[in-house]
């Protein structure tokens, strides 16, 4: 599996160093034999962005090497903070269920600018043996 740099524009906060080690560990555990499978989160304001940002995660699972869920996620565009959505808590419920091992999303931007809220989110999955992975501007 190649893991994939995130090149976001997110600050230096060392919460993407965070997100990659605990991606890393996860992956290596499960590759013991098995494929490393993630479900799509999307955050869009319409159908049609929605099918785009779903196209560009097949694309990134495919040349990383993972397995993607049939399963797919998405809450409309400007939602309530990360754990008020309904289709963030389903994809969370959906990986803690054992259909996943983590969840894929276009960027850090789609879930939380605030790098509490956002660590709270990679310590809680990580809790779970659950990984997130983003996309960075390049694809």
């Amino acid at each position: 599996m190649s893991l994939h740099q995130d090149s976001t524009l997110a600050p230096h906060d060392g919460l993407e160093d965070l997100r990659r080690t605990y991606m890393t560990e996860i992956a290596a555990a499960v590759r013991r034999g098995r494929l490393v499978r993630v479900a799509p989160y999307v955050l869009a304001s319409s159908v049609e962005e929605r099918q785009a940002d779903l196209f560009l995660i097949e694309r990134y699972t495919i040349a990383a090497g993972i397995a993607l869920t049939t399963a797919s996620f998405s809450d409309p565009g400007q939602p309530p903070p990360i754990g008020e959505r309904s289709g963030w808590r389903a994809a969370r419920q959906y990986a803690e269920q054992g259909y996943a091992h983590g969840i894929v999303a276009i960027a850090r931007s789609a879930l939380t600018t605030e790098p509490a809220a956002y660590a709270a989110l990679l310590n809680d999955l990580f809790a779970h043996q659950l990984f997130l992975a983003l996309l960075s501007a390049e694809d």
